[in-house]
């Protein structure tokens, strides 16, 4: 056998390509031109891998120019903007690169100018917003504290108005001392809106004007009378006005709350009730009553202490008292509003029904009287 030399090694077949692969070769191509085509054609933007990279950086996109930049979080800032912000106007053909939260850096070339980094807090509004400044809150201010304060020089009155009964008309003698218990509270009327100033009161009901004109606390020991239930709509009240001084029982525990009181009870009891002083001489002050001697030896002194010191209200004739006459609505309000007086609580109402003791009548005339020199005494009143 003889050897022969290696044969040459064959050549690689080349077989053509499929139509597959053509196409998708072509689609290949086709993509990466459009790719390259649309990036090329956006001049007013720019590849930033350092933003798609970082997770705090803002997303790309075009700025215009004259346009702040809106921060993607839209948070306040503590510190308010500026009032007037001139953005800088890039000149033409100038592409500017978006900036992200960061202070800008310097890696910007001079040729590429930054915008300063200011946040605007999109709105939805189509009008531009300026931002506000903290100037004009400061401006605002001083405006509204350089006005002035206007205060009222008397503090209004929160007395509401009187209570306008239909039988008490406006020349009733007693009107103007019901209208001023009536519009603080202390005397109401019936549901028909009349007061009926004419018609009795017992002595529950003036136990209740007492309360609501004196105030009284009530007392820890009260009594209990036989007489008065603890339901009894009275109870509180006349238990104040005992406690306060103003009325007392009768004897065996009774108090009798459906009597009718009289004239000189009521003045005894507002006496009893401000412990007023006695006067020295009470005869002498009881002189200006025609019927004087009906009034009850137990009440000569408080009587007068009364008329000394202007409780006693007389209608028709002030020289008549009727001490024993049941006392009415109006006489109530008219004594009632005289002892409120005596204590500062009210001011006076001049009446000609209000009794003057001759002792206060006379030291008054006297003042008018002109001295020797033509000067006015000037000796007081003893009230």
């Amino acid at each position: 056998m003889t050897n022969r030399p290696p044969s040459e090694p064959e050549s690689s077949q080349r077989t053509a390509l499929g139509f597959d692969e053509f196409i998708a070769i072509l689609v290949a191509f086709t993509t990466i031109g459009a790719i390259l085509f649309w990036s090329l054609s956006r001049r007013d933007s720019s590849w930033n891998l350092n933003a798609l990279l970082s997770p705090d950086s803002t997303p790309s996109g075009s700025v215009q120019p004259n346009q702040l930049l809106p921060s993607p979080t839209a948070k306040v800032q503590p510190n308010p903007v500026p009032n007037k912000v001139l953005p800088y106007s890039p000149p033409p053909e100038a592409v500017v690169e978006p900036t992200t939260r960061s202070f800008p850096t310097n890696s910007a070339t001079p040729s590429r100018p930054v915008l300063p980094s200011v946040q605007v807090i999109p709105t939805q509004s189509s009008q531009p917003q300026t931002p506000v400044s903290s100037s004009a809150g400061l401006e605002s201010s001083i405006r509204l504290s350089a006005l002035p304060l206007v205060t009222p020089a008397k503090p209004k009155s929160i007395i509401p108005p009187p209570i306008a009964f239909n039988d008490v008309p406006n020349n009733f003698w007693g009107r103007r001392f019901i209208d001023v218990l009536s519009s603080r509270g202390i005397l109401k009327g019936f549901p028909d809106y009349s007061f009926r100033p004419n018609q009795a009161v017992n002595r529950a009901e003036f136990a209740a004007i007492l309360q609501k004109a004196f105030d009284q606390e009530p007392s820890k020991t009260a009594i209990a009378f036989q007489d008065v239930s603890a339901k009894f709509w009275a109870t509180p009240a006349i238990d104040e006005a005992i406690s306060a001084g103003f009325l007392k029982g009768y004897p065996k525990k009774t108090f009798k709350p459906q009597q009718n009181i009289s004239r000189v009870q009521v003045l005894v009891a507002l006496v009893s009730g401000l412990n007023l002083k006695a006067p020295t001489s009470p005869n002498q002050i009881l002189s200006v009553y025609k019927d004087a001697k009906d009034i009850p030896t137990y009440a000569t002194n408080k009587i007068a202490t009364a008329t000394a010191n202007r409780l006693v209200v007389n209608y028709p004739n002030p020289q008549i008292l009727d001490p024993n006459k049941v006392a009415s609505r109006a006489e109530v309000a008219a004594m009632i509003h005289q002892a409120l007086v005596k204590r500062g609580k009210l001011k006076a109402i001049p009446s000609q029904s209000i009794v003057r003791s001759p002792k206060i009548s006379s030291e008054l005339s006297q003042t008018s009287k002109p001295n020797p020199k033509g000067k006015l005494s000037d000796r007081g009143s003893s009230q």
